[in-house]
């Protein structure tokens, strides 16, 4: 091989490491870690490698850079599936790799449209690299049911570029986020007054959303309310386990009454236990807990919110739900399954894999979008149950009617992994997307109090028996957001890819 091929070769080689390991950085801007000017300086030497590079190559550097983003940032998959699900090990980190190896597509794909439209100038990492990413995570977020984990916006949850998640959601801050990149990308490599114009442009970016966060969308509109979140607590392992039922009904419902008992000092309006707390169906425990635990709620004048199964035996379906006793009740069924867990798509053709599944597949069926809103503490709440807070156009679909929001999960299933700090990220976008205060239940934690600006405002311990007290305020009117959606910026990004495509065929 002639010495200038070697070369070229090792420089090649050099690259497609250097991708993985700014890629691997990455995870690092999310929680637990949060450093979240990673997430603009990491792209930025990645886009630097895009540079003039062939398709091909840049098709590999995309791929590269996706698995060191994903590899991380989703490598507690392998704890469910394993530890959880009891699959093999090798199993489970197969699987892991596949899903990571799926998620690499996408920045693979917006790479090789990257190199194959031959932009110049500010053209790609300005126009079309940024908008493109942006569409790639909406379109991640629903093709085959939608996995959208890791979205780059959510790093910026802290810095002055959420100011703009009111208005353009977690996919616009992820562009904006991009952006910044390009723009120090093109500070780097124009020349002329295109060098300082860039400079500036980001520091209007940055300085816009810093005054922004200090907008208020939403409007108080009631009486502030005191609520407890109560954690149990309860292992995994027992959870099902038909001998320790009784002993997790008592330790949930010892906990409530504790919070009862305090009300001779405060009055308390709302408690709320997590997902599936009550490890059996609605039915089954109708007369001899619910009832009764209904009547106590009732005489101290407090609701409860609490997740349960729920069994229609007359059409022989069964939901993963939120059930609201006490004054009022109600309930909401879950509406995104998680593929896999809760249920098996495309049952007919994968019917026969249910004995090799890495995860033991349940058979839950998906609540209607657009339920009645259930009502506590005297307001219309827009519930969501574990996986559904972090897609945020279906959570705006219970806005504006709801006063606040509600989440509902069971992260033991994460174990002590990255998983439930990056769950508690994406609720926080979730609460400031929307403008309201959102309380967050969870069986091992991360239980968490959060206001409409996305701040922690009480939290508690992972991994040990808590309760979560606080005060929240009932919410009205839509932040743009919540009265837009996320068309605005697909359209939006659609329209700047396509410009910086058009652009280049036309110079040709």
């Amino acid at each position: 091989m002639p010495v200038s091929d070697q070369r070229s070769l090792t420089a090649s080689r050099w690259a497609l490491l250097g991708a993985f390991l700014l890629g691997a950085v990455v995870p690092f801007a999310f929680a637990p870690f949060e450093v979240f000017p990673l997430a603009v300086l990491a792209p930025v030497l990645w886009l630097l490698l895009l540079r003039g590079t062939t398709p091909g190559r840049a098709t590999r550097l995309g791929f590269v850079f996706g698995l060191g983003m994903f590899g991380v940032g989703v490598s507690w998959v392998y704890i469910s599936i394993h530890y959880f699900g009891h699959s093999p090990l090798p199993a489970a980190i197969g699987v892991m790799l596949l899903l990571v190896a799926y998620m690499s597509l996408f920045p693979a794909a917006l790479a090789y449209v990257g190199a194959r439209s031959r932009a110049r100038g500010a053209v790609l990492p300005v126009l079309l690299l940024p908008a493109g990413w942006a569409l790639a995570e909406w379109l991640r977020s629903w093709l085959f049911t939608g996995f959208a984990w890791l979205n780059i916006g959510y790093t910026q949850i802290d810095s002055p570029l959420a100011g703009y998640a009111p208005l353009l959601g977690v996919y616009g801050v992820g562009w904006l986020t991009l952006l910044s990149a390009g723009l120090l990308v093109w500070a780097l490599t124009a020349t002329g007054r295109a060098r300082w114009l860039s400079p500036l442009l980001l520091i209007v970016l940055w300085a816009g959303g810093a005054q922004l966060k200090h907008k208020d969308w939403t409007q108080v509109a009631g009486a502030p309310l005191r609520v407890s979140l109560i954690q149990g607590n309860v292992p995994q392992d027992e959870k099902w386990d038909p001998d320790q039922q009784v002993a997790t009904l008592e330790k949930y419902l010892t906990l409530t009454r504790g919070e009862w008992s305090r009300q001779t000092q405060h009055r308390l309006d709302l408690v709320i236990w997590p997902e599936t707390a009550i490890p059996a169906f609605q039915h089954q425990v109708a007369d001899n807990f619910l009832a009764p635990l209904t009547e106590e709620a009732r005489r101290v004048g407090t609701d409860l919110l609490t997740g349960i199964p729920v069994l229609d035996r007359e059409r022989w379906e069964y939901y993963n739900a939120v059930i609201s006793i006490g004054q009022e009740e109600g309930a909401y069924y879950k509406h995104h399954l998680v593929p896999f867990g809760e249920y098996l798509p495309l049952r007919k053709i994968l019917g026969t894999l249910l004995q090799v599944m890495p995860l033991p597949v349940a058979d839950f069926n998906a609540g209607k979008l657009g339920q009645p809103l259930v009502r506590a503490a005297g307001y219309p709440v827009g519930v969501s149950i574990c996986y559904e807070i972090i897609f945020g156009e279906e959570i705006i679909t219970q806005l504006p009617q709801a006063a606040y929001l509600v989440n509902v999960s069971n992260d033991a299933w994460f174990g002590d992994s990255l998983a439930p700090h990056q769950h508690l990220e994406m609720a926080r976008m979730r609460a400031l997307e929307t403008g309201r205060y959102l309380l967050r239940a969870t069986n091992t934690g991360i239980t968490a109090i959060i206001g409409p600006d996305g701040v922690v405002r009480e939290r508690g311990p992972q991994f040990e028996t808590a309760v979560v007290r606080g005060t929240i305020e009932p919410r009205s009117g839509s932040t743009p957001y919540v009265r837009w959606g996320n068309w605005p910026v697909v359209i939006a990004a659609t329209l700047a890819v396509a410009v910086a495509v058009f652009r280049r065929t036309r110079s040709r």
